[in-house]
């Protein structure tokens, strides 16, 4: 009698447990959001085989390719003359920006960063330039390499702090033409949801900037996927 009912515990407990699971399973999943979040962190957290160890063409990005995707779009459907990038790194978003203007045999890249990393790809649409993005002569030769007329987007990817993001911001969004994108990189830092003891970046710089733009608005329609290093970084110049 007593071994039975410890079967009959035991069962009970076993399926007890399993209903809680599968309601609290569907309930995680009734909010895609948190599983978004969870994957994002998971996402980041693994660096060393993800977003390390993306590359284009063999050239690293370090870039969600759901970002990527989302490039090609905006590039494909507003067909920008010069495409304005702060943060080169080891040039592979402006590799495969430059790629995507082959195809469509159109467009150009004009790149910035403090350091000058080896092995860049060369590219007849990429222009590297060496200096700080918030400089008065880094800011100078990108102005003097725009021609008057040509339709302008900026990304800007480089240091991603507030203060550092807000500048660039106040320096380069004045080279967005109207129906062009300035998009602000890396928006998910400061636990939007990774690297919550980050501090104010590039979300928060956003957040002020457009509270202070109206010709510029978050455009949503480009996070359609889910999960992206730019949460609210997607910008669209309307005005």
């Amino acid at each position: 009698m007593e071994t039975r009912v410890t079967v009959l515990i035991t069962v009970s407990a076993a399926l007890a447990g399993a209903v809680l699971g599968a309601w609290g399973s569907a309930s995680y999943l009734r909010a895609p959001e948190r599983v978004v979040a969870a994957y994002h962190r998971w996402y980041h957290a693994n660096g060393a085989t993800t977003f390390n160890n993306t590359f284009w063409l063999g050239i690293p990005t370090q870039k969600c390719p759901l970002d990527t995707w989302t490039y090609q779009e905006i590039l494909a459907e507003t067909k920008p003359d010069v495409l304005v990038e702060t943060g080169t790194y080891k040039g592979g978003s402006s590799f495969f920006y430059a790629s995507i203007f082959d195809l469509m045999k159109h467009g150009r890249i004009i790149t910035v960063d403090i350091e000058d990393y080896p092995g860049k790809p060369p590219h007849e649409r990429i222009q590297f330039l060496m200096g700080s993005s918030t400089s008065d002569e880094v800011l100078r030769k990108v102005r003097d390499s725009i021609r008057p007329g040509e339709k302008v987007m900026v990304a800007l990817d480089s240091d991603h702090h507030k203060d550092h993001v807000g500048r660039e911001l106040a320096l380069y969004s004045p080279l967005v033409s109207p129906g062009m994108y300035l998009v602000v990189e890396d928006t998910h830092f400061n636990g939007h949801p990774i690297l919550p003891h980050h501090g104010p970046g590039p979300m928060e710089a956003v957040d002020e900037f457009v509270a202070a733009h109206p010709e510029f608005v978050i455009d949503r329609s480009r996070e359609k996927f889910g999960m992206t290093f730019n949460p609210r970084g997607w910008l669209k110049r309307v005005k």
